[in-house]
């Protein structure tokens, strides 16, 4: 054989990564007293244990310690009484423990990315090229916010102790996106890793002990949902740090509700890709490799919606089936390997199902002729077309490396396409025009998008969505402000009103003329759908008037008409700002009438009633004032982009106003 018929020849052979050092670590270890607890390391306390696997072999990796919830008491005991020491460090003191944990995760990078791949089953490209370097930037980057901490906000102080409760998907990166601002903030933590990926965080437990974090700072609990709901509930736990499903996520805000507990979620997503007719095709298919296959698409912001414009997108399916023919689906630890393993059986048989069903409702599903390893969770990447916007496909996260694609014609349809779904975390735009870009870019439902790139992160770059996909923020400035608390004045507490009961009500003037009392929804006045009214009685128990009495379904049309009402979230800031100051000189004109209503309601002085309008009017000419002021950020992070952080409305807020100073409650 030739030089040219070798050439010609030519295939990838494997280049496996040693992992003589990692397997040597894990000979080593007892996991059975994994609960890494005040700076000691213990079994659980029932003498529990699980069973962790390699995803690639189905192996066993070990059986490792499952806390209970008389473990995570412990934890929290630790973490309580470790607080108010950590808290009152001084800024350049948690600084330095920051630093040195990011520098000991430096020295051992290589095993931390050896220990992710067997644990998880990713990539060692996406482990060491990604997870691993970027986990040690959070550390360094928070280390900075430590010690700025009390001249950048030196109105804020640590929430205190921290429960934090990471997936399987990204073990180490979550685990630093959790710790790192928390320790920052001057806060103390119990974190519980998900039970398919132990390992890397009991690696991180020993560097804590290296790099001299005091005891109790850090306490690490392995252990399945009994652990993580103890931690949830815990009431010596003051905020909930959670990522993970849509479905848990709901359960842990329905937990904590009206606890006081502080709580971030970030959740589930179903992103979409843009590809506009203009875009560079080739750029965009290899966006799209990293967008959907990178981590076997096991990412919450992965790109899995595909949304091609109809001029190009027969080139462009053409030219993804051909880089999908070309990935490498193997060992995780084979340095070629594009995809790896899914990280269990039940994930793994997920994906099936869940392609069955779009398959049933009219996707056409195609993959390429590649044979899979004979053991381990593997599967081919998939692409989905033919498919339509209420397919399953399209709707649900399936958090594998399946990619749904759908057409559409102009900029509104893909907007609209995009929007049209319960998450709001991540998106993509593909355009050589940026005019375009940065049109569609602010109009897109997430609360990341990234233009002509995917997956790009950075410490120093919130990041998080909304809708079902969670609120809170990841990263920066933004991150920050999840572990602190205001530190609020202290002022005479508001009395409260006395238990609600029906006061008798004195009948109406007989003479008056009737009029059916009417909401006030989509800028006019409607009749209450029950066309009932309730008697509002004066604070003495006299009939004061009537309003509507609503309903459920006057709920659901004000909510409708909150939503479909564009003109004010689309008005700019300046107008915005107009709007209050008219409301608070209207308010200023009719000042006499809103106090002798509010003397004859809640029973409260002429001069408390007058105060608590002139309270209100203020209030208005304050917002009036920052309506312009909340201005966005220019973010600089190591890579060669550029990150606008910009403000936008959270949306429909409902607000229920008390019976004390229900004016100034109500703006």
């Amino acid at each position: 054989m030739n030089i040219l018929e070798r050439y010609h020849a030519m295939e990838y052979g494997p280049a496996p990564e040693a992992r003589n050092e990692a397997d040597a670590w894990l000979a080593g270890r007892d996991f059975s007293k994994a609960l890494f607890i005040d700076g000691a390391w213990k079994a659980a306390a029932s003498g529990r244990t699980f069973e962790t696997s390699e995803p690639s072999s189905g192996k066993l990796l070990g059986k490792v310690a499952d806390a209970g919830a008389a473990d995570i008491d412990v934890a929290v005991q630790a973490a309580a009484k470790a607080l108010p020491k950590w808290s009152a460090s001084s800024g350049y003191a948690r600084a330095k423990v920051l630093y040195a944990i990011g520098r000991a995760m430096q020295r051992h990078q290589r095993l931390f990315a050896v220990l992710e791949s067997i644990d998880n089953g990713k990539p060692i490209r996406e482990s060491r090229d990604i997870d691993v370097p970027l986990a040690i930037r959070h550390f360094i980057h928070h280390a900075g916010w430590a010690q700025t901490l009390e001249k950048d906000l030196p109105d804020h102080k640590p929430v205190g102790v921290v429960g934090q409760v990471i997936p399987w998907n990204f073990p180490l990166l979550m685990l630093a996106w959790k710790i790192a601002p928390a320790l920052a903030a001057g806060c103390t933590v119990v974190l519980k890793p998900a039970e398919f990926t132990p390992l890397t965080a009991i690696l991180f437990a020993e560097i804590c002990e290296r790099a001299g974090v005091p005891k109790g700072v850090v306490n690490i609990v392995q252990g399945g949902p009994e652990a993580g709901a103890a931690i949830v509930n815990h009431p010596g736990v003051q905020k909930i740090a959670f990522t993970g499903s849509s479905e848990v996520g709901k359960i842990i805000r329905k937990a904590t509700a009206g606890s006081g507990k502080k709580l971030s979620l970030e959740l589930g997503g179903k992103s979409a890709f843009i590809v506009f007719e203009d875009a560079d095709l080739d750029s965009a298919v290899e966006g799209l490799v990293d967008g959907i296959w990178f981590n076997q698409g096991q990412v919450c912001c992965a790109g899995s919606r595909l949304l091609v414009q109809e001029g190009i997108a027969e080139a462009f399916i053409a030219k993804v089936k051909v880089r999908m023919s070309r990935l490498r689906v193997g060992s995780p630890l084979d340095k070629n390997t594009d995809i790896g393993p899914l990280v269990d059986r039940t994930q793994l048989d997920r994906v099936k199902g869940l392609i069955a069903e779009g398959a049933k409702q009219g996707a056409v599903c195609w993959q390429p002729d590649a044979a899979l390893p004979s053991s381990g969770y593997y599967h081919l990447p998939t692409l989905a077309t033919s498919v339509s916007p209420a397919n399953i496909l399209a709707q649900e996260e399936v958090f594998g490396p399946v990619l749904a694609t759908m057409t559409f014609r102009n900029t509104e349809e893909a907007i609209e396409l995009a929007n049209n779904t319960r998450y709001g975390l991540a998106a993509s735009v593909w355009s050589e025009n940026v005019n375009l870009a940065l049109h569609v870019a602010p109009q897109l439902k997430a609360g990341v998008v990234w233009v002509n790139g995917t997956n790009m992160f950075d410490a120093a770059c919130g990041f998080g969505g909304y809708r079902e996909s969670g609120f809170g923020r990841e990263g920066g400035r933004e991150g920050m402000f999840e572990y602190l608390a205001a530190k609020l004045p202290i002022g005479p507490a508001i009395k409260p009103s006395a238990p609600g009961s029906a006061q008798p009500v004195e009948q109406a003037d007989g003479t008056a003329i009737d009029r059916t009392a009417k909401l006030f929804i989509g800028g006019k006045q409607v009749r209450p759908d029950g066309n009932y009214s309730l008697a509002v009685a004066t604070a003495k128990g006299k009939l004061a008037g009537e309003v509507g009495l609503g309903n459920r379904k006057d709920i659901r049309d004000a909510v409708a008409a909150a939503r479909a009402c564009k003109a004010w979230p689309d008005a700019t800031a300046y107008n915005r700002s107009q709007v209050l100051y008219y409301f608070a000189e209207n308010l200023s004109g009719r000042a006499d009438e809103f106090a002798a209503r509010l003397v004859q309601l809640t029973g409260v002085t002429a001069k408390a009633a007058r105060e608590e309008v002139e309270q209100s009017i203020e209030r208005l000419f304050l917002y009036a004032g920052l309506a312009d002021k909340f201005e966005g950020r220019v973010h600089q992070p190591p890579a060669r982009v550029v990150t606008l952080a910009l403000h936008e409305p959270v949306g429909v807020v409902g607000i229920v106003a008390p019976d004390n100073q229900p004016l100034l409650n109500f703006i």
